[in-house]
Protein backbone atom coordinates (compact mmCIF):
# COMPACT_ATOMS: atom_id res chain seq x y z
CA UNK A 1 0.00 0.00 0.00
CA UNK A 2 2.68 2.87 -1.33
CA UNK A 3 -0.61 5.03 -2.01
CA UNK A 4 -1.86 7.37 0.61
CA UNK A 5 -5.57 8.46 -0.19
CA UNK A 6 -7.16 11.57 2.41
CA UNK A 7 -10.58 10.42 3.57
CA UNK A 8 -12.35 14.21 4.88
CA UNK A 9 -14.14 13.75 8.48
CA UNK A 10 -17.36 15.57 9.58
CA UNK A 11 -16.68 18.21 12.55
CA UNK A 12 -19.72 17.68 15.27
CA UNK A 13 -19.60 19.36 18.55
CA UNK A 14 -15.15 19.53 18.46
CA UNK A 15 -15.03 16.04 17.63
CA UNK A 16 -13.99 14.57 14.23
CA UNK A 17 -16.73 11.60 12.87
CA UNK A 18 -16.03 9.48 10.03
CA UNK A 19 -18.60 6.30 9.03
CA UNK A 20 -15.55 3.44 8.84
CA UNK A 21 -17.26 1.79 5.22
CA UNK A 22 -15.25 4.65 3.73
CA UNK A 23 -11.82 3.51 5.50
CA UNK A 24 -12.67 -0.35 4.21
CA UNK A 25 -13.74 1.02 0.43
CA UNK A 26 -9.91 2.74 0.49
CA UNK A 27 -8.15 -0.51 1.70
CA UNK A 28 -10.35 -2.97 -0.26
CA UNK A 29 -8.95 -0.60 -3.48
CA UNK A 30 -5.37 -1.25 -2.23
CA UNK A 31 -4.43 2.11 -0.90
CA UNK A 32 -3.64 3.15 2.49
CA UNK A 33 -6.55 5.43 3.82
CA UNK A 34 -5.29 8.36 5.75
CA UNK A 35 -8.13 10.48 7.96
CA UNK A 36 -7.38 14.24 7.38
CA UNK A 37 -7.48 15.96 10.67
CA UNK A 38 -8.45 19.75 10.76
CA UNK A 39 -5.55 21.69 11.14
CA UNK A 40 -4.90 24.57 13.26
CA UNK A 41 -1.89 26.67 11.01
CA UNK A 42 -1.11 26.46 7.44
CA UNK A 43 1.98 24.64 7.94
CA UNK A 44 0.35 21.54 9.52
CA UNK A 45 -1.84 21.44 6.29
CA UNK A 46 0.13 22.08 3.90
CA UNK A 47 2.37 19.48 4.92
CA UNK A 48 -0.24 16.44 5.58
CA UNK A 49 -1.36 17.80 1.91
CA UNK A 50 1.74 16.77 0.08
CA UNK A 51 1.80 13.36 1.98
CA UNK A 52 -1.45 12.19 -0.03
CA UNK A 53 -1.68 11.26 -3.48
CA UNK A 54 -5.71 11.42 -4.06
CA UNK A 55 -8.71 12.56 -1.52
CA UNK A 56 -11.88 11.67 -0.88
CA UNK A 57 -14.78 14.34 -0.02
CA UNK A 58 -17.22 12.30 2.16
CA UNK A 59 -20.76 13.04 2.91
CA UNK A 60 -21.44 15.22 5.24
CA UNK A 61 -23.80 18.87 5.88
CA UNK A 62 -25.31 20.96 3.57
CA UNK A 63 -23.66 22.99 1.09
CA UNK A 64 -24.19 26.89 1.53
CA UNK A 65 -21.83 27.97 -1.41
CA UNK A 66 -23.90 27.98 -5.10
CA UNK A 67 -26.77 27.16 -3.17
CA UNK A 68 -30.09 28.84 -4.75
CA UNK A 69 -33.37 29.00 -3.12
CA UNK A 70 -34.62 29.37 0.23
CA UNK A 71 -33.04 26.86 3.36
CA UNK A 72 -35.73 24.19 4.43
CA UNK A 73 -36.27 23.48 7.69
CA UNK A 74 -34.88 19.61 8.02
CA UNK A 75 -31.85 20.99 5.83
CA UNK A 76 -28.65 19.38 7.98
CA UNK A 77 -26.97 21.91 10.08
CA UNK A 78 -23.53 23.25 7.99
CA UNK A 79 -20.02 23.28 9.52
CA UNK A 80 -18.38 26.16 8.41
CA UNK A 81 -15.18 24.56 9.92
CA UNK A 82 -15.45 21.76 7.37
CA UNK A 83 -16.66 23.92 4.31
CA UNK A 84 -13.75 25.85 4.69
CA UNK A 85 -10.77 23.04 5.29
CA UNK A 86 -12.28 21.09 2.37
CA UNK A 87 -12.69 24.22 0.32
CA UNK A 88 -8.90 24.29 0.33
CA UNK A 89 -8.11 20.70 0.17
CA UNK A 90 -10.01 20.33 -3.06
CA UNK A 91 -8.40 23.74 -4.74
CA UNK A 92 -5.06 22.08 -3.40
CA UNK A 93 -6.02 18.66 -5.18
CA UNK A 94 -7.16 20.76 -8.17
CA UNK A 95 -4.21 22.67 -9.05
CA UNK A 96 -1.98 19.94 -8.40
CA UNK A 97 -3.73 17.87 -10.83
CA UNK A 98 -4.58 14.81 -8.10
CA UNK A 99 -7.98 12.87 -8.21
CA UNK A 100 -10.71 13.71 -6.26
CA UNK A 101 -13.87 11.25 -5.26
CA UNK A 102 -16.39 13.16 -4.13
CA UNK A 103 -19.46 12.19 -2.48
CA UNK A 104 -23.20 13.36 -1.54
CA UNK A 105 -21.77 16.66 -0.07
CA UNK A 106 -18.83 16.13 -1.72
CA UNK A 107 -20.05 16.08 -5.27
CA UNK A 108 -22.52 19.12 -4.64
CA UNK A 109 -19.02 21.20 -3.30
CA UNK A 110 -16.85 19.73 -6.55
CA UNK A 111 -19.95 21.30 -8.53
CA UNK A 112 -19.70 24.63 -6.14
CA UNK A 113 -16.06 25.21 -6.56
CA UNK A 114 -16.40 24.67 -9.90
CA UNK A 115 -19.30 27.39 -10.62
CA UNK A 116 -21.88 25.25 -10.33
CA UNK A 117 -25.63 26.02 -8.58
CA UNK A 118 -27.22 23.60 -5.62
CA UNK A 119 -30.92 23.14 -5.15
CA UNK A 120 -31.41 24.47 -1.46
CA UNK A 121 -34.59 21.65 -1.68
CA UNK A 122 -34.67 19.86 -4.95
CA UNK A 123 -38.29 18.17 -4.19
CA UNK A 124 -39.70 21.91 -3.02
CA UNK A 125 -37.79 23.59 -6.12
CA UNK A 126 -37.99 20.95 -8.90
CA UNK A 127 -41.17 19.80 -9.87
CA UNK A 128 -41.95 16.15 -9.91
CA UNK A 129 -38.94 15.42 -7.85
CA UNK A 130 -38.94 11.91 -6.37
CA UNK A 131 -38.12 11.89 -2.36
CA UNK A 132 -34.27 11.83 -2.09
CA UNK A 133 -33.96 12.18 1.31
CA UNK A 134 -34.11 9.18 3.61
CA UNK A 135 -35.80 11.58 6.36
CA UNK A 136 -38.97 12.21 4.04
CA UNK A 137 -39.17 8.29 3.21
CA UNK A 138 -36.99 7.87 0.37
CA UNK A 139 -35.07 4.64 0.41
CA UNK A 140 -33.24 4.08 -2.95
CA UNK A 141 -34.12 4.40 -6.57
CA UNK A 142 -32.66 3.50 -10.05
CA UNK A 143 -30.19 6.23 -11.91
CA UNK A 144 -29.15 5.84 -15.61
CA UNK A 145 -25.61 5.82 -16.51
CA UNK A 146 -24.46 8.42 -19.01
CA UNK A 147 -23.16 6.45 -21.65
CA UNK A 148 -19.86 7.44 -22.69
CA UNK A 149 -19.30 8.67 -19.28
CA UNK A 150 -16.38 7.31 -16.70
CA UNK A 151 -19.02 6.08 -14.42
CA UNK A 152 -20.83 3.90 -16.99
CA UNK A 153 -17.29 2.40 -18.28
CA UNK A 154 -16.35 2.22 -14.53
CA UNK A 155 -19.50 0.07 -13.64
CA UNK A 156 -20.51 -1.46 -16.69
CA UNK A 157 -24.00 -0.83 -16.54
CA UNK A 158 -26.33 1.19 -18.10
CA UNK A 159 -28.73 1.34 -14.86
CA UNK A 160 -28.10 0.48 -10.97
CA UNK A 161 -30.31 0.81 -7.98
CA UNK A 162 -28.25 3.38 -5.71
CA UNK A 163 -28.91 4.49 -1.80
CA UNK A 164 -30.37 7.82 -1.29
CA UNK A 165 -29.91 10.44 1.39
CA UNK A 166 -29.89 14.11 -0.13
CA UNK A 167 -32.12 17.13 0.42
CA UNK A 168 -30.17 19.37 -1.79
CA UNK A 169 -28.93 18.47 -5.18
CA UNK A 170 -27.14 19.65 -8.21
CA UNK A 171 -29.44 22.25 -10.56
CA UNK A 172 -26.41 23.53 -13.34
CA UNK A 173 -23.07 21.65 -13.31
CA UNK A 174 -20.11 24.28 -12.87
CA UNK A 175 -17.25 24.83 -15.80
CA UNK A 176 -15.65 22.07 -16.89
CA UNK A 177 -18.28 19.19 -15.12
CA UNK A 178 -19.99 16.70 -17.39
CA UNK A 179 -23.11 14.94 -15.97
CA UNK A 180 -22.56 11.26 -15.53
CA UNK A 181 -25.92 9.61 -13.99
CA UNK A 182 -29.17 10.66 -13.20
CA UNK A 183 -32.16 9.73 -11.68
CA UNK A 184 -35.48 9.02 -13.12
CA UNK A 185 -36.09 12.44 -12.69
CA UNK A 186 -33.65 13.81 -13.72
CA UNK A 187 -32.05 14.90 -10.61
CA UNK A 188 -28.56 14.56 -11.41
CA UNK A 189 -26.64 11.85 -9.30
CA UNK A 190 -23.44 12.06 -10.51
CA UNK A 191 -20.74 14.47 -12.55
CA UNK A 192 -17.09 13.84 -13.87
CA UNK A 193 -14.49 16.42 -15.32
CA UNK A 194 -13.85 14.90 -19.25
CA UNK A 195 -10.12 14.00 -17.90
CA UNK A 196 -11.56 11.53 -14.77
CA UNK A 197 -9.70 13.36 -12.09
CA UNK A 198 -12.97 14.62 -10.54
CA UNK A 199 -15.72 12.47 -9.94
CA UNK A 200 -18.69 12.89 -8.07
CA UNK A 201 -21.57 11.28 -6.76
CA UNK A 202 -24.68 11.65 -5.08
CA UNK A 203 -25.01 8.10 -3.57
CA UNK A 204 -23.14 6.69 -0.80
CA UNK A 205 -21.11 3.93 -2.82
CA UNK A 206 -18.80 3.04 0.25
CA UNK A 207 -22.49 1.27 1.44
CA UNK A 208 -22.86 -0.59 -1.49
CA UNK A 209 -20.52 -3.40 -1.76
CA UNK A 210 -18.09 -5.00 -4.02
CA UNK A 211 -20.81 -2.74 -7.10
CA UNK A 212 -19.33 0.19 -6.17
CA UNK A 213 -15.39 -0.88 -5.75
CA UNK A 214 -14.66 0.02 -9.30
CA UNK A 215 -14.77 3.67 -8.13
CA UNK A 216 -12.36 3.54 -5.67
CA UNK A 217 -10.00 1.68 -7.54
CA UNK A 218 -10.05 4.19 -10.51
CA UNK A 219 -9.20 7.01 -7.55
CA UNK A 220 -6.02 4.36 -6.79
CA UNK A 221 -5.09 3.67 -10.15
CA UNK A 222 -5.21 7.89 -11.41
CA UNK A 223 -3.10 8.44 -8.06
CA UNK A 224 -0.52 5.48 -9.26
CA UNK A 225 -0.53 7.36 -13.23
CA UNK A 226 0.89 10.79 -11.35
CA UNK A 227 3.19 8.71 -9.26
CA UNK A 228 5.31 7.68 -12.48
CA UNK A 229 7.60 10.33 -13.53
CA UNK A 230 6.03 12.25 -16.56
CA UNK A 231 8.49 11.78 -20.20
CA UNK A 232 10.35 14.61 -20.83
CA UNK A 233 9.28 16.59 -24.43
CA UNK A 234 12.17 16.22 -27.06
Amino acid sequence: MDLRIGITTSFEQDEQRLHRTYVEAVERAGALPLIVPFFSTDEAFDTFTRLLDALVITGGPAITIGMIGERPEDLEPTEPLRLEQDRRLLAAFRRTRRPVLGICYGMQLINAEAGGSIYADVQRQRAGTLVHSARRGGTSHPVRLVPGSHLHRLLGTDTLDVNTRHIQAIATPGAGLRVSATAPDGVVEGIESEDGLLLGVQFHPERMGETMLPLFRHLVEQARLRRQPQPVPP
